[in-house]
């Protein structure tokens, strides 16, 4: 076991440990580097655990200053690492988070994570273990806060691609199927496919009919438009008896392992149409890079706010984005509900994404 540093001889500083926790997302670096600055202004002490709260249950961290978070602003990914181990889940967790605590002498933890980080971060605060609650997404689907840092740059990232796949479907008088990343929300698709300028866009909030779809690729071939863009989310599904598709498996977290939609949906193009159809799924690709510059402001923002949080003491509490506002909302009442993609939104796609 590593040595727990000496504690800090000012009781009203704060010791704070922060842990990244889910999928990795542009901006991570930016949120631990401003909750490191704002604590130690007020002279007190950041920890920060490897891999979620693995680092937590197998005792890995590392002390957090200024000088260690020197140069990470622009970087992708997280410094700390980050995993789907869940202290609330794992057997013994909830008994290493309050022993980590007393160990090092900590107030409490920074969990900077999604819906699923966040609800465990809600249930292990629920039990007496003090946590803070910072949103992270790429797809933005967190009802609580209007915006999550990452979102902006994994549409950047989808809508060059498609923007590539243009000149590329031109040459070879192609339609290309995009697949991009949504699970349960087409925020991703929807943003990227309208700033692309994609023929169709089919997202899970609303089951699609390829029937249509290829009517529409049909009637635009058909006035000498001899290139198409489909964008298509991970989790998009077609409209009940329009198309069958496999059940996704399920991992060992309970989570459904998405994708391969692109696939069919290409080879049913390809056949209904007689048009040369491919595929491009952008994968991960959306999910590394440097963040963009609203990112970096959106993190920092975020992380400043948090340890503000911590420095109250408002253990229990979120920090969210609300008419571009940062403010604290309980968890209890902010996590577990997705943001769906707007009706206007929606409306927009259905009217113009087709032409």
């Amino acid at each position: 076991m590593v040595p727990a540093p000496d504690r800090p001889p000012y009781a009203a500083r704060v010791r704070v440990g922060i842990l990244t926790s889910g999928g990795d997302c542009p901006g991570l670096n930016a949120v631990i580097r401003a909750v490191v600055r704002r604590i130690v202004a007020e002279g007190g002490e950041v920890i920060g655990f490897h891999d979620a709260w693995r680092g937590v249950i197998e005792r890995s961290w590392e002390v957090l200053d200024i000088e260690a978070c020197r140069g990470i602003l622009p970087r992708g990914g997280t410094i700390l690492g980050t995993s789907r181990i869940s202290a609330a889940r794992e057997p013994g967790g909830r008994d290493a988070a309050w022993a980590v605590m007393d160990e090092l002498g900590l107030d409490g933890y920074i969990v900077v994570g999604g819906d699923g980080s966040l609800a465990g971060a809600l249930a292990l605060h629920e039990d007496g273990v003090p946590t803070i609650g910072v949103p992270k997404t790429i797809d933005n689907d967190i009802d609580a806060t209007e915006m999550t840092f990452g979102f902006d740059t994994a549409v950047s990232i989808a809508t060059e691609a498609i923007d590539r796949l243009h000149s590329t479907a031109e040459s070879h008088d192609r339609v290309m199927v995009v697949e991009v990343m949504g699970r349960d929300t087409g925020h991703i698709a929807a943003r990227a496919g309208l700033a692309g300028g994609a023929t169709a866009i089919l997202v899970p909030e609303d089951p699609f009919d390829l029937d249509e779809v290829c009517g529409h690729l049909l009637a635009r071939h058909g006035s000498g438009r001899w290139a198409s863009i489909v964008v298509v989310a991970e989790g998009a599904r077609p409209a009940p008896g329009t198309l069958e598709l496999p059940e996704p498996p399920i991992d060992r977290f309970g989570h459904q392992k998405l994708g391969g939609v692109g696939q069919a949906v290409c080879g049913v193009i390809e056949e209904r149409t007689g048009y040369e159809t491919r595929l491009t799924v952008l994968g991960h690709v959306q999910r590394g890079g440097t963040p963009t510059a609203y990112d970096r402001v959106l993190a920092t923002r975020y992380g400043v706010a948090a340890a503000e949080a911590a420095i109250d003491g408002a253990w229990g509490d979120m920090v969210v984005l609300a008419a571009d506002r940062i403010v604290r909302r309980p968890m209890a009442g902010a996590v577990g509900h997705q943001r769906r993609v707007a009706d206007d939104l929606l409306a927009v796609v259905r009217r113009f994404a087709v032409g």
